[in-house]
Parts: C-alpha cells; sequence; structure tokens
C-alpha cells in the first residue's frame, strides 16, 4: 500500500475487528470509586479543573459581595478594616491566581485533545500532578481567612507595607508561599499545551489549519512561559526579605520598593490578556457555529492573537504612571497602551462581521457572546482613556480604575466562559442545559453587572478612592455605592441560576442532546468516549465536519488513524510541529497515585514553610520528590515495540529521543521558564545598582580575586564537558564509562559551586547587609538550587543505568539531564561574569 501524501483521503474504511474497539475501551477506561482520584484522562481531570475553578469563583464571589454590603451606606460597620482587608486581598487573589488563570487552563484541558482528535495531552500525569497540587494549595488558602492569618496587602502585595516591619504575621507568607507554588502549577499546565498543540495534533493539520482556539492557547501558554516567572522571582524575593533580613526593597539598604512593582506588573499586565486571549480565543469558536458561517479574517485573528501577546509584555509600566518615573518612558509605555487596542479591535470587527455575513440563531451561548461584546468593547474604551498619562493621573487609585478593571475581566473572560459551559456541556454528559434557564441567568448577570459595575465610573470621577472599607456621608457616593451593592446581587443570582442549570443536568435532567447539536464544523463534535474519537481523521480544512459531513461515520467506524490500540496500552500520534506529519506513537500513561500524592504532600510542604515549621517540612518535601520519582520510574519500562501501523499503510516507531521526542520540547520549554526566572534575578541585580550605586562594592579591591572567576569558569565548563563525555560513552552503551563521566561532572559542578560561594565570603559578604549583598546572595542560592536540582536528576538517570532501563537506543531520561545539567553551567558561567566583571567595570 502507497503511503497517502498529506491532504490526500484515506482509503475506504474496511471493517474492523470488533476487539480493537474493546480494547481501547478497556485500556482508556478510568478508575471508578474513590480510586478516581488517580485518573489521569482530560476529560476527567479538565472536568476536576473546572469544577475547582467555578468553586474558587464562587467563594471570592461571596467575599465580593460581603464587601459589596459594607460599602452600600457610609459609615457601615458590618466588616471592620483589618477582616476588609483580608475579604479584598483573598477576593482579588482568588479571583485573578485561583480562578482566571487556571480556568482557562481547565478548559483546554478539556477541550484541546478533543479540538485536535488526539487521545489526549502528551503528559497527563503532570497535568493530573498540577491539578491537584492546584485544588490543595488553594482550598488552604482560602481556609487561611478561618485562622484571622488570611493576607491582607491586598491581591497586589506591594512592600514595604507587606515586609516584615508592617506586615510581621504570616498573613502576607500565605500569599507569597501559596502563590508562587500555584504558579509553579500554572507552568506546568502551559509546558503541557504547549507540547500538546505542537506536537499531537491530527495528520494534516498543519498550523494554517489549526483551530483559533489552538492559536489561542498557543499564545496564551508562551505568555504564561515568560510571563509568571517574574512574579514567582518577586514572591521569593519578598519572602527571603521576610525571613532573611535581605534588604531588596528597603530603600535605607539601597533596595527599592519599585523594584516589586516592575516585576510584579511585567507578570500583571500579561495576566489580563493571558485571561483574555483563551476567552477571545473561544468565542472566535462559537461565533461560525452561531452564524452557520466561517470565521471572516481567520488569518489576521491569528496575527492578533500573536500581535497581542507580543505587545502585552511592553505595556507593565502603564500601572506606574503614577510613580515619578521620566517622561520618556510615560510615553513610550502610553503608546503601546493604546497600540494593545489595535489587535483586539481586528478580532471585534471580525466577529461582527461574521455575525453579520451568516444567520445568527439564538440561543444562550449567542446571549453571552454577544453580552460579552457590548462588555468588553466598553472595558477596552475606558482602557484606552487611562492609557493617556493625564488622565491616569486623575483616576489612577479612584473607583474608575475598578470600573475598567471588571468590565475588561469579567466582559472579558466570565461572560466568555459561560457561554462555552453552555455551547460545549453536551460533551460532558450528553445533556444540553436549560434554554429558559440560561436565558434568565444571562440578563441577570448582564443586567446585574452593569448595574454594579458602571456607576463605579462615577464614583471614581467623583474622587472614591479604591481600597477603603468605608466612607463618610454627603460625598455624592452613596446611591451610587448602593446601586452598585444591588446590582452585584443581581448578578450573583445570575451566577447562582448556571449553576442550579448544571446540578439539574448532572442529576440527569434536560433535553439529550444529538451528537453535534449546534452543527459545528470542528473536530471536538467528533463521537468520543473516553479515548477521545475511535479513530483520528486527516484534517484538511479549518471545518473538516462542513467540508466533510460523513466524517463522523467514518471515525466512528475506525476508518482513519490508529483505530485500537496496537501496543495494547494508551497512546496517541506524535506529528511534526508545522505540517503535522505522523512521526511517531507516543505511549501515553495510565492512572496512578503517584502525582495525586506528589500535589498533596507539595501543597503540605508549602503549608508547612508558611507557618514556620521549617523543619518538619522537610518530610513532605521528600516525599512529594518520591512520589515524582516514583510515577516516573513506570513511563519507560525499557519495552522494545516495533514499528507500528496506524493506518493508511503508515508504519511509525514506538519510541524516538533527542529533538523529535515530545519529552525533550516539554524540557527545552521549561529551561525558557528558568531561564526568564534567571534574567529577572540579573534584573533586580542591574536594577539596584542603578537606584543605589553606592551599596556596590568601590573597586577591585573589596571584590574576589580575579582568579577565583578563572577558576570557577573552568570548573563549570569542565563539569559541562564531562557531561558531554557521558554522553558520548552512553552512545556506545559504554554505562560504567557513562557513570564515571557524571559522577566526575557532579564532583566538578560542586567545586564550582563551592568555589563561587568562597569567592563572595572571602570579602566579607552577608545577605543582610545591603542590596548588593542581597543580590549576589540570592543569585547564589538560585544557582545552589540548581545544582541540588541537577545531582537529584543525575541520581535518577544513575539509577535506570543500573536498572538497565537506559540504553544507546532508549536515552530519553539522560538527555533531558543533559539538557538540565548542561543549562545549568551555563547559567552558572553567566552568572560568574555579571557577579566578577560588572563591578569591576563600573567601579
Amino acid at each position: 500500500m502507497t503511503r497517502p501524501q498529506p491532504g490526500s483521503p484515506l482509503p475506504s474504511p474496511l471493517p474492523r475487528p470488533a476487539e480493537e474497539l474493546e480494547t481501547l475501551r478497556r485500556v482508556w477506561r478510568p478508575p471508578g470509586g474513590l480510586a478516581i482520584v488517580t485518573a489521569v484522562n482530560n476529560n476527567i481531570i479538565g472536568l476536576f479543573y473546572i469544577g475547582t475553578a467555578l468553586l474558587f469563583f464562587v467563594m471570592a464571589g461571596l467575599l465580593a459581595l460581603a464587601m459589596r454590603a459594607q460599602l452600600a451606606v457610609p459609615g457601615n460597620d458590618l466588616l471592620d478594616h483589618g477582616t476588609y482587608n483580608q475579604f479584598f486581598t483573598v477576593h482579588g487573589t482568588g479571583m485573578m491566581f485561583l480562578f482566571a488563570v487556571p480556568m482557562v487552563e481547565a478548559i483546554g484541558v478539556f477541550l484541546l485533545p478533543a479540538m485536535l482528535a488526539a487521545r489526549d495531552l502528551p503528559f497527563p500525569r503532570l497535568s493530573a500532578f498540577a491539578f491537584w497540587a492546584y485544588f490543595f494549595g488553594g482550598i488552604a488558602f482560602f481556609c487561611s481567612l478561618l485562622f484571622d492569618a488570611a493576607p491582607d496587602g491586598g491581591w497586589f502585595m506591594y512592600p514595604p507595607l507587606t515586609g516584615a516591619r508592617f506586615s510581621p504575621g504570616i498573613n502576607a507568607d500565605f500569599w507569597l508561599l501559596g502563590i508562587g507554588f500555584i504558579e509553579i502549577s500554572a507552568i506546568a499546565g502551559a509546558i503541557e499545551i504547549v507540547v500538546g498543540i505542537l506536537r499531537t495534533r491530527p495528520p494534516g493539520m498543519s498550523l494554517d489549519k489549526l483551530p483559533v482556539y489552538g492559536w489561542a492557547m498557543l499564545v496564551m501558554a508562551g505568555m504564561i512561559i515568560f510571563a509568571f516567572p517574574a512574579v514567582i522571582v518577586a514572591t521569593l524575593l519578598l519572602e527571603v526579605e521576610r525571613v532573611f533580613a535581605w534588604p531588596f526593597f528597603q530603600a535605607e539598604l539601597g533596595g527599592d520598593p519599585l523594584l516589586w512593582q516592575h516585576l510584579f506588573w511585567f507578570f500583571g499586565h500579561p495576566e489580563v490578556y493571558i485571561i483574555f486571549l483563551p476567552a477571545a480565543g473561544l468565542v472566535s469558536m462559537m461565533v461560525p457555529t452561531i452564524a452557520q458561517h466561517p470565521l471572516i479574517g481567520h488569518r489576521l485573528i491569528v496575527l492578533a492573537l500573536v500581535g497581542t501577546g507580543f505587545f502585552s509584555f511592553g505595556l507593565w509600566v502603564h500601572h506606574m504612571f503614577a510613580t515619578g518615573i521620566p517622561s520618556l518612558s510615560l510615553s513610550f509605555f502610553s503608546a503601546a497602551s493604546m497600540a494593545v487596542a489595535v489587535p483586539a479591535g481586528i478580532q471585534v470587527f471580525s466577529w461582527i462581521a461574521t455575525l453579520g455575513r451568516g444567520r445568527v440563531r439564538m440561543s444562550v451561548p449567542a446571549l453571552f457572546v454577544l453580552g460579552f461584546l457590548f462588555i468588553f468593547v466598553l472595558g477596552g474604551l475606558t482602557g484606552v482613556m487611562v492609557a493617556a498619562v493625564p488622565f491616569d493621573w486623575q483616576a489612577h487609585d479612584s473607583y474608575f480604575v475598578v470600573a475598567h478593571l471588571h468590565y475588561v475581566l469579567i466582559g472579558g473572560m466570565v461572560f466568555p466562559m459561560f457561554a462555552a459551559i453552555y455551547y460545549w456541556w453536551p460533551m460532558v454528559n450528553g445533556r444540553l442545559l436549560s434554554k429558559r434557564l440560561g436565558t434568565a441567568a444571562f440578563w441577570l448577570m448582564f443586567g446585574g453587572f452593569n448595574l454594579a459595575f458602571f456607576p463605579m465610573h462615577l464614583t471614581g470621577l467623583r474622587g472614591m478612592p479604591r481600597r477603603v472599607y468605608t466612607y463618610p456621608p454627603d460625598l455624592g457616593w452613596d446611591w451610587l455605592n448602593l446601586a452598585s451593592t444591588v446590582g452585584a446581587f443581581v448578578f450573583a443570582a445570575g451566577v447562582l441560576a448556571v449553576l442550579a442549570d448544571i446540578a439539574r443536568s448532572v442529576l440527569g435532567h434536560g433535553e439529550r442532546a444529538s451528537p453535534n447539536p449546534w452543527r459545528a464544523g470542528t473536530l471536538e463534535w467528533l463521537p468520543n468516549e473516553y479515548f477521545a474519537t475511535r479513530s483520528i481523521p486527516r484534517v484538511s480544512s479549518l471545518y473538516p465536519l462542513w467540508d466533510a459531513p460523513d466524517l463522523p461515520r467514518q471515525v466512528e467506524a475506525g476508518g482513519h488513524f490508529l483505530p485500537g490500540a496496537p501496543t495494547r496500552r494508551r497512546e496517541t500520534i506524535v506529528t511534526s510541529p508545522v505540517e503535522a506529519r505522523p512521526q511517531y506513537l507516543m505511549p501515553m500513561p495510565g492512572p496512578h497515585w503517584g502525582p495525586f500524592l506528589a500535589g498533596l504532600f507539595t501543597a503540605a510542604h508549602f503549608l508547612m514553610l508558611t507557618v514556620q515549621l521549617y523543619t518538619l517540612s522537610i518530610v513532605p518535601g521528600v516525599l512529594a520528590i518520591a512520589m515524582v520519582f516514583w510515577w516516573l520510574w513506570e513511563l519507560d519500562k525499557g519495552e522494545d515495540f516495533p514499528p507500528q501501523d496506524i493506518g493508511g499503510g503508515i508504519r511509525v516507531p514506538v519510541y524516538v529521543q533527542g529533538p523529535r521526542s515530545h519529552s525533550w520540547w516539554a524540557m527545552a520549554v521549561l529551561l525558557l521558564v528558568d531561564g526568564t526566572a534567571f534574567a529577572c534575578l540579573l534584573f533586580t541585580y542591574l536594577f539596584l545598582w542603578t537606584v543605589s550605586p553606592d551599596v556596590w562594592p568601590a573597586g577591585p579591591a573589596a571584590l574576589p580575586a580575579i582568579w577565583r572567576l578563572a577558576a570557577g569558569l573552568a570548573l563549570w565548563a569542565a563539569a559541562a564537558g564531562a557531561m558531554a563525555w557521558a554522553s558520548r560513552a552512553l552512545a556506545q552503551d559504554r554505562h560504567w564509562r557513562m557513570r564515571l563521566g557524571m559522577l566526575l561532572g557532579l564532583v566538578l559542578a560542586g567545586a564550582a559551586m563551592a568555589t563561587d560561594v568562597t569567592a563572595q565570603v572571602s570579602t566579607g559578604l552577608r545577605g543582610s547587609d545591603s542590596a548588593y549583598g542581597a543580590t549576589v546572595s540570592m543569585l547564589l542560592a538560585y544557582q545552589s538550587f540548581h545544582l541540588a536540582v541537577t545531582v537529584l536528576m543525575a541520581g535518577y538517570t544513575l539509577a535506570r543505568s543500573a536498572a538497565g532501563r537506559l540504553a544507546a537506543r532508549r536515552r530519553v531520561t539522560f538527555d533531558n539531564t543533559m539538557l538540565f545539567w548542561q543549562y545549568t553551567c551555563a547559567q552558572g558561567t553567566a552568572m560568574l561574569l555579571v557577579l566578577h566583571l560588572f563591578p569591576r567595570l563600573t567601579g
């Protein structure tokens, strides 16, 4: 049989053996009962994720209602100022960190495999671990309210008010450790999404045929990779300052509170678009179905998504116009803040044009989409207003900004989310949600939202500052605040109606849905089970179900790729990143207790750190690492399968290594995250030097001897060379030489780290003395952490070698360790050059 060319149809489907479908169902069946917590299927973990995010949305929303009740009338004493500050901080933090970003990732985990006709995302156990860490961490964060230990410094946590001097309790630590650890979970999800979209698309789905939602999620994940390390570094610096008194933000010792704002908002403004872009992608999937017309300007929308992601990293000073930064910076960031409206406008006009060109069928998803368009456009207009520096100076820190923020975030994300729930709910249990209840919920939410937040524009223009828990009468704010409070409760009634509709459907009520109830054209509406679609189709257009109406029958009959389970295990097809040509068959892991227990122990470790049980925290930390190694050990048991026929006469290998491997791609993406965090630390070093050069060493005499630089560079280079020698030995299956090379490399890396530390200590450096001491100590600590991780990875690799699970033809574990090892050596080299040469060049 000849090999089909991309885009050509497969031969007519032949009758498939009955046991193929039975095998698929057996290997992909999730566990039942309490063991459901071990499930890793994307459609199980995705629903867990979505449900938990909705739970946190409701909990944060209840705090908002309490705050609105406090502000309903002047001089109210329902909440005292301390409780209000805790509610305010947990509400904002919960909405931004525990609801918005996790929700868009959760919907992606649930939808993307079906939309790409893949069996699952490439790292199911990583998704499961990310969820459980998020679940336990989020619950612990909200429970801090019960013990009067919730953070109270605002969701932005500006120092110095959140430093140890002004916030001596553990309240701030719940934010710093809890949120920093939860953001690591978000990064894990981003790595999964990037590799999943680029490597598990169906054959023929080249990038120009990727659905808009796939592009939106790819851009979003890329933004997480480069934005989230900044907030992780910021939280790490502030927590270290609180615990060890290293003065990153204390002006009297050379620090600067503005450093926090730069790092936080470098993450914070892209986060708005991290939340918006996936929602916009969902809208771009629903609008063609609502209009029964292909999306107008598909390529322009893709360019707009990429452009928005690019522009969003040039806007962080948009939040700092009132901090006294230079006029040139004001002009640049003001222009960038206005320019980002252009790609958003392209998408809005494309949606309107598609709706106008087609025949709109009114439905609950259509109502929420139209409500989103109205609210988001208003939020965009006020966004352009606050991008103008003179206006921002007047409206900064007023309720006008509160109104703008909610119009953008609720209009730009929450309304599309509820549209998506009503649109894709039949994929959950085969039923439609109630049109009558959904319509009532929409009007309650739409009317309540505008009644709650539109008056806040006027309240802000009349001078009401945000973040206040009470206000005196006779300032013209009374009736506006009362209207906002009434609107908030009406909006909450709409959310309650949606939740009641979902509960009603879960209990088995509601109309049964047809296989494609909205007559959509994309792949997620193919017949689906726990293994996604029965066979993976070849894709040749943006709307396969419209262009090939018989495709669902062919797929369900097993007439396309991978109709069974050739290796009798879970597996999916890995395709090339651009043209989506089949490359190999990737084994997929099944249910396992490791991700659940690793998530539980990780959360316990950070919780114990928060409550200052430092020694005891070592136990769950070690257990969490052990659980990760446990699940990793079983992923590759050393089995050697011959190439498998996946359909159409195409045979692909079952195992690949090197840059073709999905695992190699994931490690490369992780190193982009790591490199961004290191760049943020270098930014910290250079920024604080510009603020307080007087605390930097005055001349070479105050610096380590130059021979220590040469020794450190030589040792890091030798450690990298030892790993390269070990790699060549493994390529020849010389395991003793490979093990010797790795052990020698570890000794050299340890010597390099000891040399770096002693070089700085020899000058009398102490982290608590000045901002210079703090930044140098932080860079050394960060490099030491990398060395510790390298030791763990090397130990795991050596254990696999000793167990006979490593060979020249099966070296993915070694390759990943080598990538991280070489990165660690390169980072150590860069750190040394900065610490030794920069003060000499500027002193």
